[in-house]
């Protein structure tokens, strides 16, 4: 195979690969009744001028499915990540007991749930949207070569296209997978 056709099929399947990785973390960002660390995620603390991931300046679990539990590393950051949690605006009420941050996950809702789907559907179409820009891009780069014969090109698109749809039916089952987990109660 030519190395042009090889070169363009390779960045097309990293393209695809990193829709469906990204779609991936947005879903972790999509709480689904249960409590996860993941859920704090995206909170960063002031830790000595520097913001810093929440991960990196205290110890966060799950004792169980509706509480995570922040133990920060130093006492003194106590009120600090309690002011981050507060501003990430999560919806969580974060408790201070003097020894870690305790959070309390409220149950979902039916109408904040059937929200939380149709925000993963929204994903789940914008990882599609990727998929099929990274094929639309690999059929322009395989339509600029010259040098191949007909029959290459129309095998290449084929190929390309069993790419596209092998891509997408990987993030409708992610989405049914997730759509399930947050549907359940």
């Amino acid at each position: 195979m030519n190395e042009e056709i090889e070169f363009i099929l390779d960045s097309t399947k990293e393209a695809m690969e990193k829709a469906l990785k990204h779609l991936e973390k947005q879903f972790v960002n999509i709480r689904a009744g249960k409590a996860s660390p993941a859920m704090l995620g995206s909170v960063t603390v002031d830790y000595y001028g520097t913001q810093t991931p929440l991960s990196q300046v205290a110890n966060v679990n799950t004792p169980d499915g509706r509480t995570i539990t922040v133990q920060p590393w130093e006492k003194s950051m106590l009120q600090d990540i309690e002011h981050a949690i507060m501003v990430a605006n999560l919806g969580f009420n974060p408790m201070n007991n003097g020894e870690s941050i305790i959070i309390n996950v409220p149950p979902l809702t039916e109408e904040r749930r059937r929200e939380l789907a149709k925000q993963a559907k929204s994903e789940t179409e914008d990882a599609k949207i990727s998929i099929r820009g990274a094929r639309k891009e690999a059929n322009n780069e395989l339509k600029k070569l010259s040098d191949i014969s007909d029959d290459l090109k129309k095998n290449t698109e084929a190929d390309i296209q069993q790419m596209t749809d092998a891509h997408i039916i990987k993030s409708d089952a992610l989405f049914t997978k997730k759509e399930k987990e947050i549907l359940t109660v």
